[in-house]
């Protein structure tokens, strides 16, 4: 009994965590289980919104697959390389985490077992943080094409992308050990996948908790912010300097403006949606962890609803990288076309399609 009410004292922030543990065992009647143990608006809520986050991201996704995975037959460029990895890592959010979402509200408690806890818990992280990493690998790449092209290579792409997946390997892995299933102390029937008598302490599961906050979240950004920001300056110190020993060459500067324009917009894009997305359910991890009692004030829905917010993240990627880079590439042939047509009086030919990738390379 003592352990029960020990229990007792410790709130937490949803039905997974069981709570309530001096709930009488008995027969099974559903009716007798707190609001947050049973099916409710809350979970009808969140089924209605990945379903349609779901659909919204596989449609996205796959689109933007499929037109770079032609595209790299023409042009196996490294940043359609790692557009592709990154479709990857956002396909395995819509297909793994998200169905789980949705199963998980449908069942309330969890009925597929400890092993397929485990398993579930490592990909409802995995794709989440290849995400991440796959974005830092363009951001990075992005960095040396601009400011050490002559240090680019193939190698270094594909250690960075190997990097990713092995980093989000890692990290996801202890998911599988912490997570587990465990049976309500009294109400004999009702499971849960949940991380209880894990931890040695709080301030062991705040590490925890912290660590994974930096990895997926913190470290991106900061990378990302980093790498654009010196882009830009870089952009703006050739601008100023056109004579320059190490000045843009005279073939890109008809493209110079357009191409600081664009790298200016993709900035903030990339920052502005990778930031929105992350920050809201992160700034309520934070809240939670610095003051419990205040943070559990808030709507269990609101609580919910920014980690699925932040899910959003892979559904606007394809849209960030994908149709941006894609829209990119229809302006620079359409600018080709229109200059050959001037000059020369004639349909472009082969030579054109050889000016088209070069102007192109030139603004990216």
């Amino acid at each position: 009994m003592k352990d029960i009410e020990l229990e007792l004292e410790e709130e937490v922030l949803d039905h997974r965590n069981l709570i309530h543990w001096s709930l009488s065992n008995g027969t099974r009647n559903e009716t007798n289980l707190p609001l947050n143990m049973q099916f409710n608006d809350g979970h009808r809520l969140s089924i209605i919104v990945y379903s349609v986050l779901m659909a919204f991201s596989a449609v996205a996704n796959i689109t933007v697959l499929v037109l770079i995975m032609k595209r790299r037959k023409k042009n196996p460029s490294r940043i359609n390389t790692m557009l592709v990895h990154l479709s990857i890592a956002d396909l395995l959010v819509t297909f793994l985490m998200m169905p789980l979402e949705i199963a998980w509200a449908s069942t309330v408690q969890w009925l597929a077992g400890d092993a397929m806890c485990r398993i579930m818990m490592f990909f409802r992280t995995f794709g989440l943080y290849l995400s991440s990493f796959i974005l830092v690998c363009i951001s990075v790449d992005r960095f040396y094409a601009v400011l050490k092209p002559l240090d680019m290579g193939n190698q270094r792409e594909k250690i960075m992308v190997a990097s990713a997946w092995i980093g989000a390997c890692v990290c996801s892995a202890p998911q599988m050990a912490i997570f587990h299933v465990e049976v309500h102390p009294n109400v004999t029937w009702y499971y849960q996948c949940v991380t209880y008598n894990v931890f040695p302490s709080v301030a062991h599961e705040l590490a925890y908790v912290i660590g994974g906050m930096l990895m997926m979240y913190a470290l991106p950004l900061v990378v990302i912010i980093y790498s654009y920001a010196s882009i830009l300056l870089e952009i703006f110190r050739r601008t100023r300097n056109p004579g320059g020993a190490d000045s843009i060459t005279r073939s890109s500067l008809p493209f110079l403006g357009k191409a600081k324009i664009r790298t200016l917009k993709m900035t903030i894009i990339i920052v502005f949606v990778f930031f929105i997305c992350w920050t809201p359910y992160q700034v309520m991890s934070i809240w939670y962890w610095y003051d419990r009692t205040s943070a559990l004030a808030v709507d269990e829905r609101v609580q919910k609803g920014l980690f699925l917010f932040a899910c959003t993240n892979s559904c606007m990627n394809p849209v960030v990288y994908g149709m941006f880079n894609i829209r990119t590439r229809r302006r620079g042939k359409v600018r080709t076309y229109t200059t050959s047509t001037h000059a020369n009086g004639t349909t472009p030919s082969l030579h054109s399609r050889t000016e088209t990738r070069l102007s192109i390379k030139s603004c990216h």
